[in-house]
């Protein structure tokens, strides 16, 4: 069973939770909001983009790096995380 089948009722929770920052954000930008209030938000909800990549990073290379018999399987989903993470850190 894959990572985010498993995991699947903690991410969608987290991706809900993201979805109520980003309204929250765009009602403090239609209403005219406070700036250091706005700014916040978006620091609020880059911080949890960015916890959610970590749960499923984790996931991902813990069942199929660590877990992978398959030394050239292993190899390629090395290769599929190192790519996200050079996409994602630009």
């Amino acid at each position: 069973m894959s990572h985010t089948v498993r995991d699947k009722t903690k991410l969608l929770a987290r991706v809900r939770r993201l979805q109520g920052q980003t309204a929250a954000l765009e009602k403090q930008l239609e209403s005219d909001g406070d700036c250091s209030a706005i700014l916040q938000q978006i620091a609020a909800i880059r911080g949890a983009v960015n916890g959610l990549m970590l749960a499923v990073m984790e996931g991902h290379l813990t069942d199929h790096v660590v877990k992978e018999p398959e030394l050239e399987q292993r190899q390629h989903d090395l290769d599929a995380v190192l790519q996200v993470l050079r996409s994602y850190l630009k």
